[in-house]
């Protein structure tokens, strides 16, 4: 088998193209592959695919997957075709997509690489610019976003990621049934979910069954917004409601340890995360260190008595029953006391309907976290993103859970 048949079979071309000639050049370490298409064949508009005659032919290079040690370009003269209704258009070519400057075989690897890695280590291994390497994450995502079908999803997340310091944020929206990120948008304001929500169809907007996120209003004024009965089917994260809880509970952590320090008690020194920890998470040994404080009359092991009996609250199988156990863990509240656990007390009984609604639906934001722990790693591993878009890109590429391979004509 000769040069020109053994990169046929490689490159499996088919009529009209075939290998007109290999040409090897020891000295850059380049095996050129020129491809032309056989005299007197057809060609049709990649618009419309309508017979059309050539006009000229362009030059255009392709990086294909290396040869042994040598980097090899996949060469053509490329006809440019005369259609009768769009003008002059570029001939479709098998072996890349459409103004790629990569084939698809070298995409499919650069997008497997970058699965597993950065664009810098990707670009630096396969001898790749940064730009080059962002470009073929950033076509993947957007032909994968182009293939992604219109369907209902029943239920949805809706949650924030900073990307960088001074609150700078996007807005996320989840498929909690099938862990994947739908939508990704600048900043955490109402209008961030507006496109998203606009792009749906009625029968997408009625299939809601319910979604999950945090108690920002922003958030819940665009889904009341688009969503049909989104007061019955919004459900206030259970996770974040504990958090809220938490951080009030270190608030009086924190008052108390100051107070306790001025008269030389050092009890609560370094105890921080002891109070913030679920109890599911201790060790047998851990657990009983603890029991010296959480037994005792400090403030602190009141505060943290109160998050845990909270813990209850989704358990309940009837409304009515929750909604009577949380009268009475707000009356103990507020007669705590304890002014954070007060002010968290009162922030949820006014939202308490949107907490509830979890009886019904029994969803969590649980994938969401899921998620938004593989979207740190993508910051992490990235040293952090400047750019508003690449971080968004990046969250496609590893979050969409959308069809990335590239193809041919």
């Amino acid at each position: 088998m000769d040069d020109r048949a053994l990169y046929q079979t490689i490159l499996g071309l088919q009529a009209p193209w075939q290998v007109e000639r290999v040409e090897l050049r020891p000295e850059p370490g380049e095996v050129e592959v020129w491809v032309a298409a056989a005299a007197g064949m057809g060609f049709a508009c990649p618009e419309c695919d309508a017979a059309a005659p050539i006009h000229d032919h362009v030059e255009r290079r392709w990086r294909h997957l290396d040869t042994c040690q040598f980097r090899t370009l996949l060469c053509a003269r490329v006809p440019r075709l005369r259609c009768a209704t769009h003008g002059v258009r570029t001939a479709r070519v098998p072996w890349a997509e459409a103004g790629a400057r990569f084939t698809a075989l070298f995409e499919r690897l650069a997008i497997a690489w970058l699965r597993e890695s950065t664009p810098t280590a990707v670009a630096r291994r396969l001898g790749l610019s940064w730009d080059e390497a962002r470009g073929i994450m950033t076509r993947a995502v957007r032909r994968g976003l182009a293939r992604r079908q219109p369907s209902v999803v029943p239920h949805l997340g809706i949650d924030e990621k900073s990307f960088l310091k001074r609150h700078q944020y996007v807005s996320v929206v989840v498929d909690l049934d099938r862990p994947r990120i739908l939508h990704v948008a600048d900043d955490r304001k109402a209008v961030s979910l507006v496109e998203y929500f606009a792009s749906l169809g009625e029968a997408q907007r009625t299939g809601i069954e319910a979604i999950a996120m945090d108690m920002w209003e922003p958030y819940r004024h665009t889904v009341r917004a688009h969503v049909p009965d989104a007061d019955a089917k919004i459900v206030f994260d259970k996770f974040h409601v504990l958090q809220h809880v938490s951080t009030a509970v270190d608030t009086v952590r924190k008052q108390e340890h100051q107070a306790l320090l001025a008269a030389g008690d050092t009890r609560l020194t370094r105890t921080k995360y002891v109070w913030l920890r679920n109890p599911v998470n201790f060790s047998a040994t851990a657990w009983r260190e603890f029991a010296a404080l959480r037994n005792s009359t400090l403030q602190s092991a009141r505060a943290w008595a109160m998050k845990e009996s909270l813990r209850r609250l989704w358990d309940y199988t009837y409304v009515g029953a929750a909604r009577t156990f949380f009268r009475r863990w707000y009356g103990w509240a507020m007669r705590s006391r304890l002014e954070p656990m007060k002010k968290v007390a009162r922030m949820l009984q006014a939202h308490l309907d949107n907490i509830l609604t979890y009886l019904t639906h029994r969803i969590t934001n649980a994938v969401t976290e899921g998620l938004n722990a593989k979207i740190q790693w993508i910051k992490y591993s990235a040293r952090g993103y400047r750019n508003r878009e690449a971080f968004k890109m990046a969250i496609y590429f590893h979050c969409g859970g959308l069809d990335l391979d590239p193809r041919g004509a």
